[in-house]
């Protein structure tokens, strides 16, 4: 069960997915170097400012697996999305967590659950990784994720209950937050 999990943020305090009960939790994960990072970090805070105060959290897990579109480690993720991408003093408003992957044997156990639970994007997207050269895990399942920001979003009780792919925007998210907020 998605409570049964603990994850570390990026200043080293172990969270308990537990302390999310009661909440709708949209989990992503992110980086710093990818096009889409100032659109889906700024439109994440969006999120936050319409629905946090409802009942939403919303938990980035940076991971270097595609691309290496994560080089920082640690405050160097903050520093990066402060000045660089999103830049201009931007800073995130969800809960991010320290560096992970998130496919292959090291994968981590909560990434490993949510993709056993929701083994496809539900927006039909046709996001597969392409080249093999961009695949630097192993083994290769067909339930890995495809690349940054693919999204999945948890119910107020626990369950995993929609898989985004990366393609499918944040802020179009907020129709289902909302349906599950209520």
């Amino acid at each position: 069960m998605f409570y049964d999990f603990t994850a570390t943020t990026l200043d080293g305090k172990d969270v308990s997915m537990s302390d999310y009960k009661g909440r709708v939790v949209l989990i992503l994960n992110t980086a710093t170097l990818w096009g889409t990072t100032t659109r889906d970090f700024t439109q994440m805070n969006e999120l936050m400012d319409k629905y946090s105060s409802k009942g939403l959290s919303i938990l980035g897990f940076p991971c270097n697996q595609f691309g290496h579109q994560e080089n920082c480690s640690g405050n160097e993720i903050m520093t990066a999305l402060k000045h660089i991408r999103p830049g201009n003093g931007f800073v995130p408003k969800i809960q991010m967590m320290s560096k992970i992957e998130v496919n292959g044997t090291a994968a981590h156990p909560l990434f490993k659950y949510l993709k056993e639970q929701l083994p496809y994007p539900s927006d039909n997207s046709t996001s597969f990784i392409s080249n093999p050269n961009l695949i630097i895990w192993s083994p290769i399942q067909r339930s890995d994720i495809a690349w940054n920001f693919e999204k999945f979003l948890i119910g107020k009780d626990g369950t995993p209950l929609k898989r985004y792919s990366k393609s499918y925007i944040t802020k179009d998210i907020a129709s289902d937050i909302e349906k599950y907020l209520e």
